[in-house]
């Protein structure tokens, strides 16, 4: 049911996720959970992962796995004798190792999520433009133009039969103390069928849907869940076209990518989404060393003492 990788020794503070079926398992302990691993040593947090149905497939409250993450929180509780915060996390999420510590950014008595709305490195509907149209030139022209991508977040709600907000999260990460919300987000789950419906067929507009409606919600900063498919048309639309193939240039780009945000979502079901399973992210030497000198740079106190004209030295003094 719970496979730990992973105990802290003093908060009780754990990274989780759901990793329903030997595909998704395989492929998070293989590609995701060495950088979660050398994060949580950093923070002394634990990791653990639910890899069984919660529910059985014949039980008319079933639903797929994605929902089931609602069910965590009691699980937890039931699991372990003190647990304190909570950092859910879908699989295909990979974490800079040097990143800071979720929970020193997280108030403990809200939702932590981020917003797919507001805060954005980047103009939302020009990377939402930039995306559908590489898509449509590089992977297949018939994918369209205009879609539901570009649907209102007020609408989604209205699809899904639920009063709108202007806000929304992805649900890839949530932040939540079970000691708090685990009876909350269990009635969540049961409220809702199997066939109750999203613009993204899955729960993300319900269980956004719910934690608005709490009034306790903290937004996080993008850095927390930077989305790689806004990330690669914004910044390496490249990897589109000629160099959709480049393995080692691929590479370069999540390291570049996790070099400038902390936590990186590659969700979705299109190609950009498969490439986090690649052999050789962040295991060069220079990926280390740089970050974790970057990390500790950032703690520096700067004096912007002036330092005269600097010059460039000659390449190879």
């Amino acid at each position: 049911m719970l496979k730990i990788y992973r105990r802290p020794d003093t908060k009780k503070n754990w990274l989780v996720t759901v990793a329903i079926g030997e595909k998704y398992l395989t492929n998070f302990e293989k590609f995701a959970l060495p950088s979660w691993k050398k994060y949580c040593e950093r923070h002394d947090l634990g990791i653990v992962a639910v890899t069984n149905q919660l529910l059985a497939q014949d039980d008319p409250h079933w639903k797929k796995p994605n929902w089931q993450k609602l069910l965590v929180p009691k699980l937890l509780l039931s699991e372990f004798s003190h647990v304190e915060l909570v950092c859910y996390l879908d699989t295909d999420i990979l974490i800079n190792p040097y990143a800071p510590n979720i929970f020193d950014h997280y108030d403990g008595k809200s939702y932590g999520l981020t917003s797919r709305v507001d805060n954005l490195p980047m103009p939302l509907d020009l990377v939402q433009r930039q995306f559908v149209f590489l898509r449509n030139r590089y992977y297949d022209n018939s994918y369209p133009l205009d879609s539901v991508v570009f649907m209102s977040v007020e609408d989604q709600y209205k699809y899904s039969n639920l009063a709108p907000h202007r806000q929304a999260s992805c649900t890839g990460l949530i932040l939540f103390n079970p000691n708090t919300s685990a009876t909350e987000m269990e009635q969540w789950f049961y409220k809702y069928s199997a066939t109750d419906d999203s613009v993204t067929g899955g729960e993300q507009t319900h269980v956004n849907y719910e934690i608005l409606e709490t009034g306790r919600v903290q937004w996080l900063q993008y850095e927390f869940q930077a989305t790689w498919v806004y990330e690669m048309a914004w910044k390496y639309p490249f990897l589109y076209g000629k160099h959709a193939h480049n393995k080692e240039l691929i590479i370069d780009c999540i390291e570049a990518s996790l070099f400038s945000n902390y936590f990186l979502h590659f969700g979705g079901s299109w190609h950009e989404s498969s490439m986090w399973l690649l052999e050789g992210i962040m295991e060069e030497f220079e990926f280390d060393n740089l970050n974790r000198d970057f990390s500790a740079y950032k703690k520096r106190k700067l004096t912007g003492e002036p330092k005269g004209h600097v010059r460039p030295r000659k390449a190879g003094v």
